[in-house]
């Protein structure tokens, strides 16, 4: 294997970047998760995560992927043969559906065409028509990281009040949480799903359920089997600082560097600058002459930008040059667009430097793999960066 000197770009939207000071809290000697030492790092820690939730409600941590807090929130309210509605906005929204129904759950999907986020209209129609309601939850991706198209979580919420419907108000939130703004309380929210991998900065391996007072009482009379999952006795058990099951301890030390960050910047310079960083790469891919696969300048996301390839050209072979020759990974194409599109992510430990990295990387890739393009995206986006210091 050739020797490759400096760092290799990780430019994929997640896992992002881990940065040195939380890799240094990781690295921690693990201790004992039923001595008092440990009962404080819970303590403090389960305190600190709600503000990045943007709540007053308990957030669950779970040792388990994205994937295990999508499960942990449906066995939680849900009964098996539940309709569930679910609107289709990419690779993700579909995997959840796939969950729900191996859970013995009955989704609903709202088809869509990957291109666009959520349209509240048509879950506030859909609602209305359910007269019986037979709906028991909506369930809506708040960043679809297949797509980069961002939802508007505050419609949906007000949809479902139009349409006077009870059912509970469900958001996968894995990719947006800690780097596009997000409120659960203030925007009604029953159940945040989210991850560590993402813009917390942390390795995969925390899922986290953010649970409302509506889910709580709905856990009171869901009946689908569940232990390692169960909220019930994890809220209880966090109370005093302890899990009913060993702890990911080394990532909660990671987990308490993070917030501290986070709430360092504050979360409003946070977002303003996933904001710029996300505006800087779309004047990059107008100026090479590509289009951004999510067509509602409302809905562009701050996380990532999924970039359509030219027709006839393939994404996965693009991606592959750049990564042999200049040691830089970038999102593939997921689902129903895979190969016709890459995504790069800009979320997280980022900054200007490491965007225009990133970009320099995107623009000479073009050039060694031949994809058609006009030169200076990487020129546009500097220029961008610097008028907007």
């Amino acid at each position: 294997m050739t020797y490759k000197s400096g760092p290799h770009f990780l430019q994929i939207p997640g896992p992002s970047h881990v940065p040195g000071r939380i890799l240094r809290a990781i690295g921690q000697p693990t201790i004992d998760h039923r001595g008092p030492e440990f009962q404080a790092l819970a303590h403090e820690v389960l305190a600190k995560v709600k503000p990045i939730f943007q709540t007053e409600c308990p957030v669950v941590i779970l040792p388990s992927s994205g994937t295990g807090a999508w499960e942990a929130a449906l066995v939680n309210t849900m009964n098996v043969g539940d309709k569930v509605l679910m609107f289709e906005t990419g690779q993700f929204s579909s995997l959840w559906a796939e969950l729900a129904t191996r859970l013995g759950l009955k989704p609903e999907v709202i088809a869509g065409d990957w291109r666009h986020g959520v349209d509240a209209a048509a879950i506030e129609a859909r609602l209305l028509e359910d007269k019986g309601h037979e709906i028991k939850a909506v369930c809506v991706v708040h960043n679809e990281t297949s797509t980069g198209v961002t939802s508007k979580i505050q419609n949906v919420r007000k949809a479902i009040d139009a349409a006077n419907h009870p059912a509970l108000f469900m958001v996968d939130s894995i990719s947006g949480l800690a780097s596009a703004e997000y409120k659960h309380d203030e925007w009604g929210v029953d159940v945040t799903v989210s991850g560590s991998q993402k813009g917390l900065m942390l390795p995969p391996g925390l899922g986290f359920n953010a649970v409302g007072p509506k889910a709580m009482k709905a856990n009171e009379n869901a009946r689908i089997n569940r232990s390692y999952w169960d909220w019930k006795s994890q809220i209880g058990m966090n109370a005093d600082g302890w899990f009913p099951y060993t702890p990911a301890t080394n990532l909660l030390y990671g987990l308490n560097e993070a917030c501290d960050m986070l709430m360092d910047e504050g979360l409003e310079n946070v977002f303003s600058r996933h904001e710029r960083f996300a505006e800087a790469t779309r004047r990059a891919v107008r100026t090479w002459g590509l289009e951004v696969l999510c067509q509602n300048a409302d809905e562009y996301s701050p996380v990532l930008t999924a970039v359509v390839m030219p027709e006839g050209h393939s994404a996965d072979s693009y991606r592959d040059t750049v990564l042999d020759k200049f040691d830089m990974s970038l999102g593939s194409g997921l689902g129903k667009v895979k190969d016709t599109v890459f995504r790069i992510g800009h979320l997280g430990y980022f900054n200007d430097l490491m965007l225009m990295g990133t970009l320099s990387g995107v623009e000479m890739g073009f050039a060694v793999a031949g994809v058609p393009h006009n030169k200076g995206g990487a020129q546009a986006a500097m220029e961008y960066l610097t008028g907007n210091a």
